[in-house]
């Protein structure tokens, strides 16, 4: 049986990894005030960030239709018989119930969507991992399998700048955000039940930083080897610092730098920073 990956833009792969490892990308769409349009298509993450710094409506953000996923579908039937989809956390997005309903609606081809209940770089590790062992070879039940077991030991903690991104998205209480903005806390947050909570609040971005490096530093302890995944939204300078920094102090971990792009930094900000890791273990 042959299996298609496909995943969303909210993944941030590059058109080199996608292309190097045979995945499919359906894009999400930023709003801003010169138009609508298509990320990692249309508007690269450095022109989101400049476009909005000083913009007077706030961006918005939309899922890709059904009907995109249809002919998405259709095609990839010419060529596989199975398809999985690996899509940003359903709690706060429908992307992935659109990738259900439209798998429903195709013949001629087995969809299976995973919910990787997050988003950015560790969603899109999962998409790596699914295209490596597809291209193995192995059967969508294992490759499913494989993802749940990965999804138990993923982490993934973000720190941001401005609370009223996420306010304002609605992806964060006002109650939350008047409370964070009035105490200058950076707090740290985290996906927990598919949707973003905080998970700490600290006073201070260092304090922030640190106190995710001790959360680290847990698990490098445990395990012998950690794959880690560095997000900035627009602040490539400091995360390759902080990388560095990081690289010298956990020699077992196997660091890559990502970034947050237009949809998700519509809801973090820029400035944001995120650190997401998970052990690998053989199975």
């Amino acid at each position: 049986m042959s299996i298609a990956v496909v995943t969303d833009s909210t993944a941030y792969l590059s058109p080199e990894e996608r292309k190097q490892h045979n995945i499919y990308m359906i894009p999400l769409s930023v709003t801003l005030e010169d138009g609508v349009y298509e990320e990692e298509v249309e508007i690269q993450a450095k022109e989101f960030y400049d476009k909005v710094r000083n913009a007077k409506v706030f961006p918005k953000t939309s899922q890709p239709s059904i009907g995109k996923f249809v002919e998405l579908f259709e095609t990839l039937a010419k060529e596989y018989d199975e398809v999985i989809c690996i899509h940003l956390s359903s709690g706060i997005s429908g992307t992935y119930q659109s990738a259900m309903q439209a798998g429903n609606m195709v013949e001629g081809i087995k969809v299976r969507v995973f919910d990787s209940e997050i988003s950015c770089s560790p969603q899109g590790y999962y998409a790596l991992q699914a295209a490596k062992m597809a291209g193995e070879g192995k059967s969508s039940a294992v490759i499913l399998e494989t993802l749940e077991a990965l999804k138990r030991r993923m982490r993934a903690y973000f720190i941001v700048d401005d609370l009223s991104h996420l306010q304002r998205g609605g992806r964060l209480s006002s109650a939350a955000a008047i409370v964070g903005g009035l105490l200058q806390i950076k707090p740290i947050l985290h996906f927990e039940n598919k949707v973003i909570v905080p998970f700490e609040k600290i006073r201070t971005k260092k304090k922030a930083i640190n106190r995710v490096e001790e959360l680290l530093a847990q698990d490098a302890a445990q395990y012998d080897r950690i794959y880690a995944m560095l997000i900035h939204a627009n602040r490539e300078e400091e995360a390759r610092e902080w990388m560095a920094k990081l690289q010298e102090k956990f020699p077992n971990v196997e660091f890559a730098l990502s970034y947050f792009g237009p949809v998700i930094g519509t809801h973090l900000g820029e400035g944001s920073l995120g650190l997401g890791w998970v052990p690998e273990i053989s199975e």
